[in-house]
């Protein structure tokens, strides 16, 4: 199954972590960029990671005629009815700030005691190709949010998220770690099953 995947995400480290994969199968991935297709946005108005996912790969299969592989990801918190779900990158507002959203989280979540603040991480990865046919890989990571951020590492809300089974935030964990439990870890793991099946 040789061949070039376009990347949706401009994210040059999602990309290098999903083209580990792609790449045992034959598959080279390449950035939207480096494709040379144009930037245009992609509106995310979908109600799930799945529906964004999908929207963001199909988008750029057909700009590009390609396979495409788009990621969409986010926190869902129990106590908060699943928000900021879909919105995660904008929960305080359009062009915010990690840290804003990570003020608004801990501001709703002020008088909830530890053990009720569980939460997770999901990831969904989807690939489509030109005639049709589409593989949707998704990974949770359990956990719980803590009252102030700690540590320096990751971004997004990774100073607050504590993975269950560990005492330390994502931030205060190595990359080397954080990829080995991480939502997007286990996605991955995923698409890699769904892609050896498809072989």
């Amino acid at each position: 199954m040789n061949g070039i995947i376009i990347a949706a995400s401009r994210n040059r480290h999602k990309i290098e972590e999903i083209g580990a994969i792609t790449e045992k199968f034959g598959m080279k991935i390449v950035s939207r960029d480096d494709a040379g297709l144009p930037r245009t946005e992609i509106e995310e108005d979908g109600e799930t990671f799945e529906e964004n996912s999908l929207k963001k790969a199909r988008e750029i299969m057909e700009l590009s005629g390609q396979i495409t592989i788009a990621d969409d990801s986010g926190l869902m918190v129990e106590s908060l009815g699943g928000a900021p779900g879909v919105f995660s990158a904008r929960f305080a507002g359009e062009d915010c700030s990690d840290e804003k959203n990570n003020e608004k989280l801990l501001s709703l979540l002020e008088n909830i005691p530890y053990k009720e603040r569980r939460a997770k991480f999901v990831s969904v990865i989807t690939m489509v190709w030109p005639d049709g046919e589409i593989l949707s890989a998704r990974g949770e990571c359990k956990g719980h949010i803590i009252d102030a951020p700690a540590g320096e590492n990751g971004f997004g809300y990774d100073p607050l998220f504590v993975p269950e089974g560990y005492q330390r935030t994502f931030a205060q964990m190595t990359q080397e770690e954080k990829n080995r439990i991480s939502h997007r870890a286990k996605a991955l793991k995923e698409l890699e099953r769904l892609l050896s099946e498809r072989n």
